[in-house]
């Protein structure tokens, strides 16, 4: 199964104002960006891996999936809707599926716990 189209963020507008007006945390190897109100009733994902870690498309391909993956398998711990998210993989080293897993999964309790305020 994958990411409904509905659930990416791809606007160029959505995107500026969310790195402007968003609140940024950081879990290494992972930087993230959320924003409330993006006037949907869905969480809305930007999954980012810079060509400065990783020069071979294969590679950055590869990392973009497993991330995907991690938030899609674990989206349901985001009980606030309506977030405009960025992720950003910020080192040049391909972790393991399985410890990116436990890490999203304190990443969106952290956005959770933040976007609720």
């Amino acid at each position: 199964m994958t990411l409904p189209k509905a659930e990416r963020l791809s606007s160029k507008t959505a995107i500026s104002s969310l790195v402007s007006s968003g609140k940024w945390g950081i879990l290494q190897p992972v930087r993230y960006c959320f924003v409330r109100n993006n006037g949907s009733d869905v969480n809305r994902i930007l999954v980012s891996v810079p060509k400065k870690f990783f020069k071979r498309a294969v590679k950055r391909n590869l990392v973009k999936r497993r991330m995907r993956e991690c938030y899609r398998l674990q989206k349901d711990l985001l009980n606030v809707k309506g977030l405009d998210i960025m992720f950003v993989y910020n080192s040049s080293d391909i972790v393991a599926f399985g410890f990116l897993k436990d890490l999203f999964a304190h990443i969106l309790k952290e956005i959770d716990k933040r976007a609720a305020e």
